[in-house]
């Protein structure tokens, strides 16, 4: 899942962990398969030949089987290892015997056990190797996997609904688009398909989680404005990193302000983007409003520690960075240009996008430049409504409004076929989260109607077969 800064899928399996239901322990009806998968689907140089194992999981239990045409559903994978679909991704599992639908998750190129030239080393050693991480060799593989499995179980007609959390939901939208073919439809949960080459307003991402907080608690708000100028005003003294460090009890002290207001940062952010169903934004403010004290900094230290859990230190733990850190900085230094900035009506500090700043950065860490302008040119994005309306079809953009990335989807309907299903109190990629007893009313709403159109396209679908085979 997409995050504004490196470290999204580190913090998602945080929340699972600490505030976020998650799905039942891994079934004993997964099976797990490698495909020898190509490495560069779009050249014929010889390298281009080479291969590597892609993993995919398939859950047969509900499944109808390919004699009656029974429906797969596919969830593509994205920044993350296979593993953790699997323990945050329950929409599949929680639905599939209404359809008596085929499970099937694939992993993403780069990640988890799906990593080309023997070894993550060798995968991530240079801008050779990985200029074959990027999101059309992804879905070509994605292709190619499908093509197999249906091939293998003798299920030609069976109908692939693929379904994707952020980063992953762009990939299905975009897979509908470019492989309709082989997917019937997309459902695109929380899929920023539209923050791309200023389509959306860089500052716009901000502006929502300030919104979230200020809607939750004005003197919350309030305190956390204020307490970047708290911060600064005590680094630019001789002692005042070491004062911080020890208000914050971090790790090992501090070597700058930003280091500090980086992680606070993350935490309102990650509050924000996954508020629900934990009420983390809630948290967060109830901690720094039920802070009996004038010293701003043991408020927001309060909220560390709320959001966080008790623990021995804070801000700056030791955490080598990992692969989806890794992968994730390569692809938004090449393809993935998603502007945010920070404006000047939030509770940030103002910090502006530089694209050439951005650009330079990029050239310094890989030697290449980054394609801003690509994603658009490739997928579409530019008078996204005009287009689709006659183009496409089958997809399912949803969103929760509270989710700082819902700036950049889809959020108003764009055909009888592309429809926009979005909640008031939503949160990021919340109606694929595993389903509840204490879900909100208007959470299984939002995945009923959902399925509801998922049922309309199958039966549209399978009386088309019909209709086709009886000539």
């Amino acid at each position: 899942m997409i995050f504004a800064m490196d470290s999204s899928v580190e913090w998602l399996l945080f929340l699972v962990k600490h505030h976020l239901p998650s799905k039942r322990a891994f079934s004993g009806d997964l099976h797990t398969y490698f495909y020898t998968q190509t490495l560069d689907h779009f050249n014929y140089k010889p390298e281009s030949y080479a291969t590597f194992q892609q993993r995919y999981v398939i859950n047969y239990k509900y499944w109808g089987g390919g004699a009656v045409i029974a429906p797969i559903f596919v969830c593509l994978g994205a920044e993350q290892a296979l593993e953790t679909d699997l323990q945050t991704i329950g929409f599949l599992d929680d639905n599939a015997a209404r359809f008596n639908a085929l499970i099937v998750y694939i992993e993403h190129r780069y990640y988890g056990e799906s990593v080309p030239f023997g070894s993550r080393e060798e995968a991530f050693r240079n801008a050779y190797r990985m200029g074959y991480l990027n999101s059309a060799q992804a879905l070509a593989d994605y292709a190619e996997i499908m093509a197999d499995i249906k091939n293998n179980l003798q299920a030609s007609h069976s109908p692939v609904i693929v379904i994707g959390a952020s980063y992953g939901g762009m990939l299905a939208s975009w897979f509908r688009l470019k492989y309709p073919h082989l997917a019937l439809g997309a459902l695109a949960s929380s899929a920023p398909v539209l923050y791309f080459d200023n389509i959306t307003p860089s500052d716009a991402f901000y502006s929502i989680i300030t919104k979230s907080f200020r809607e939750t608690s004005e003197s919350c708000y309030q305190t956390i404005r204020r307490s970047w100028s708290v911060i600064d005003s005590y680094a630019s003294q001789p002692w005042g990193l070491s004062v911080l460090s020890s208000k914050f009890r971090t790790c090992y002290p501090l070597n700058s302000a930003s280091e500090l207001k980086k992680e606070l940062e993350s935490i309102y952010v990650v509050a924000s983007q996954f508020n629900q169903p934990a009420y983390l934004v809630n948290r967060v403010c109830a901690a720094i409003d039920e802070t009996q004290t004038d010293d701003i900094l043991f408020k927001i230290f309060a909220a560390v520690v709320a959001f966080n859990g008790n623990n021995r230190c804070y801000i700056n733990p030791p955490t080598p960075e990992s692969q989806t850190v890794t992968g994730w900085k390569w692809q938004t230094c090449s393809e993935m240009v998603i502007p945010i900035g920070v404006g000047e009506n939030t509770m940030f500090q103002p910090n502006p996008f530089d694209l050439n700043t951005f650009i330079n950065d990029c050239i310094r860490t890989y030697g290449v430049a980054p394609r801003p302008h690509w994603i658009t040119s490739y997928y579409g994005g530019n008078d996204f409504n005009f287009i689709l309306q006659k183009f496409g079809s089958n997809i399912i953009f949803s969103n929760g409004l509270r989710d700082p990335f819902s700036a950049g989807g889809v959020l108003e309907h764009i055909s009888k076929n592309i429809r926009a299903v979005t909640t008031t109190y939503g949160s990021h990629c919340l109606d694929l989260f595993p389903k509840s007893d204490n879900d909100p009313e208007w959470l299984t709403k939002q995945r009923n109607i959902e399925l509801r159109i998922i049922k309309g396209w199958l039966v549209t679908y399978y009386a088309d077969l019909k209709a086709f085979q009886k000539g």
